[in-house]
């Protein structure tokens, strides 16, 4: 099955006509209109999103699969995604934060720390959830230079600088 990336969700109906409001979860909110079909989390497709406009971190559009306002406010929450090779190629130094999940983490020296389990942001920054080999808990390290000072998307690792431990 090919990876899929959350690009937005249904915020619900706009206006009386049968427009949707989706929030953006990508750089461009009118992305989305080009990456239609949007899918469900399992693949099948979800709306076909054409005639959109921007307005504050959000996509307002027409929908082929929606033709009334209640058919619109019924789909708000649903989450919309794309296959990951949609996405255009990130620069140099940049990242689809979904591609970190599942790289190993490994010390400079190369030791193996562990596998990337998650990336989060809490407010404060991103964090790579760092899942051990064996049993011991998960931690967090930040996504930042200084601590995770390579990342090799070819080579499916990271080098993880992890704190000393007090």
């Amino acid at each position: 099955m090919p990876r899929l990336i959350l690009v937005g969700q249904v915020a619900g109906a706009f206006g009386v006509r049968g427009e949707v409001r989706v929030t953006a979860f990508t750089a461009d909110p009118l992305s989305l209109v080009a990456y239609s079909p949007l899918l469900t989390e399992d693949g099948r497709a979800a709306l076909t999103l054409s005639q959109g406009r921007a307005v504050q971190g959000a996509v307002i559009a027409r929908a082929a699969e929606i033709a009334t306002r209640e058919e619109a406010q019924a789909l708000r929450g649903l989450r919309l995604f794309v296959e990951r090779d949609a996405l255009p190629a990130p620069d140099d130094e940049e990242y689809y934060l979904a591609d970190l999940i599942g790289l190993t983490a490994r010390t400079p020296d190369g030791e193996t720390l562990g596998r990337v389990k998650t990336v989060s942001n809490f407010g404060a920054g991103d964090l790579l959830e760092i899942e051990p080999p064996n049993v011991a808990p998960a931690w967090w390290t930040p996504f930042t230079r200084e601590a995770v000072p390579e990342v090799n998307l070819e080579g499916g690792w990271v080098v993880v600088e992890r704190p000393a431990e007090t």
